[in-house]
């Protein structure tokens, strides 16, 4: 048994540019054709796909999701966990960039009314120094 594309894209709850896309991007292997010239996917594929999905959810780049693929067919357990090591670093790094950002929204929103004219807002005003000091 076999999946044609759309089948493929309904299984694995995706799209059929999805797919095509990641067969561009060599994520995903060129299926057999049939005589009439339709991709035929084997079932494996939708697991593949599952796959490719899930790596993208815990932020893994198309790269990082080849490299990731490669060593899944035969590689060694360190390589894949450098990658979701140094994953977890960039995300952890992100989190601190947030939590930043919240923590200046915060009290800029605290320290603004939201009454009164734009002019001597505390947001406008630290806004336009951001941009002074990097002009």
């Amino acid at each position: 048994m076999s999946y044609s594309i759309g089948q493929l894209a309904r299984t694995a709850e995706t799209g059929v540019e999805t797919i095509r896309f990641y067969e561009r991007r060599g994520l995903m292997p060129e299926p057999p054709r049939t005589s009439s010239g339709y991709r035929r996917y084997p079932l494996d594929a939708a697991e593949r796909l599952r796959f490719i999905q899930r790596a993208k959810r815990l932020g893994f780049t198309l790269d990082e999701i080849g490299s990731l693929l490669r060593l899944e067919a035969g590689g060694d357990r360190a390589e894949v966990k450098k990658i979701a090591l140094a994953k977890l670093g960039e995300i952890e790094t992100r989190i601190a960039d947030l939590e930043r950002m919240r923590a200046t929204l915060c009290e800029l929103t605290q320290r603004c009314s939201g009454h009164g004219p734009v002019a001597g807002c505390p947001i406008i005003d630290a806004l336009a120094e951001e941009t002074n000091d990097h002009a």
